[in-house]
């Protein structure tokens, strides 16, 4: 595991559209992989919203039990809306991280809770969809170790093909 390395695992994610979401992500932040739990997105499973097909370098992996899925030398930190949770804006991520996630319609289990370094939750009024809390995560966690990447240069790679307005 290199210095910076970065896992999502999801709990039972309600439908494909919140993986793809969460792949779409994962591919913004140059996450490493993305494991998730349960049946109900498989009933479905086309990545509709990965529109940049990020699957296709990032992992996305079915698993039965995301415990037996945390890479090694990974701090799990749990991300749910839980009393005692510490804010994201003083939370300090770890180098490499194992950043579980709750359903939409649910909670993370007890036992998961139980095992993490940290739980944190976004401070928001109200709770926001999966996909929107983990493009939030990993945008606070590039904000405060750095991005690989800034500059014209990364806007040039990352702007959609309609996009070539300048500042002047």
């Amino acid at each position: 595991m290199n210095n910076n390395y970065v896992a999502i695992g999801l709990v039972n994610p309600k439908n494909p559209t919140n993986i793809g979401g969460v792949m779409r992500a994962a591919g913004c932040y140059n996450a490493d992989a993305v494991f998730y739990s349960g049946e109900r997105a498989n009933r479905a499973m086309r990545f509709q919203t990965d529109t940049k097909d990020v699957v296709q370098r990032i992992p996305l992996a079915a698993v039965d039990d995301l415990l037996e899925n945390i890479p090694v030398g990974a701090e799990v930190v749990c991300v749910e809306l839980v009393e005692g949770a510490i804010a994201l804006p003083q939370f300090s991520h770890p180098a490499n991280a194992f950043y579980v996630f709750g359903p939409e319609d649910g909670t993370i289990p007890q036992v998961i809770v139980d095992l993490a370094t940290a739980v944190v939750y976004v401070p928001t009024i109200g709770c926001m969809n999966l996909a929107a809390t983990v493009n939030v995560l990993l945008y606070d966690r590039c904000a405060k170790l750095g991005f690989s990447a800034d500059g014209d240069e990364l806007i040039r790679q990352s702007r959609d093909t309609n996009n070539r307005v300048k500042v002047r």
